[in-house]
């Protein structure tokens, strides 16, 4: 283990992930993965959409600035959104929001893209504790800390 690593398990680190989800597919898998009394991690924060097509770039930059350590995008599989075309959409923009992450200088490994439809609780409920792991691996996200600090003075 690295030194950081060890540092943000000494000290209890918890990420906060904030999960902005499609209200028919993935909102309804996580909301069956509740009522089924599945557990996950308690990490996640939802932000339900209509639509992962409707996502902006600045909802992903706004979640770090204030304060998320990852971030999850997820919605209808490919071919079954309500909205017809809406997951394509998003899909393609996943490309350019890579692009954009990185040239901001945000660990790519802190960002997550997914398809999680209605009936698929269990999905969910591993995906949240596989990014929950993983987020704890890498330890809490500190570069816009100082950003935001400056812009409140």
């Amino acid at each position: 283990m690295t030194e950081h690593t060890e540092q943000t398990e000494s000290c209890g680190f918890e990420p906060k992930i904030m999960a902005f989800v499609c209200n028919w597919c993935t909102y309804a898998g996580a909301d069956l993965a509740g009522t089924s009394r599945m557990e996950y991690r308690p990490n996640v924060r939802i932000i339900k959409l209509p639509c992962t097509g409707r996502i902006d770039p600045l909802f992903i930059i706004k979640a770090f600035e204030n304060g998320a350590d990852g971030v999850l995008v997820s919605g209808c599989h490919p071919g079954d959104c309500h909205y017809t075309t809406g997951n394509y959409h998003a899909r393609r923009r996943w490309i350019g929001f890579k692009n954009l992450m990185e040239f901001t200088g945000i660990d790519m490994r802190r960002l997550h893209f997914s398809w999680v439809s209605a009936s698929e609780a269990i999905k969910w409920v591993d995906l949240i504790n596989g990014i929950t792991d993983e987020i704890k691996k890498i330890g809490p996200f500190m570069e816009y800390k100082g950003l935001k600090e400056k812009a409140s003075l």
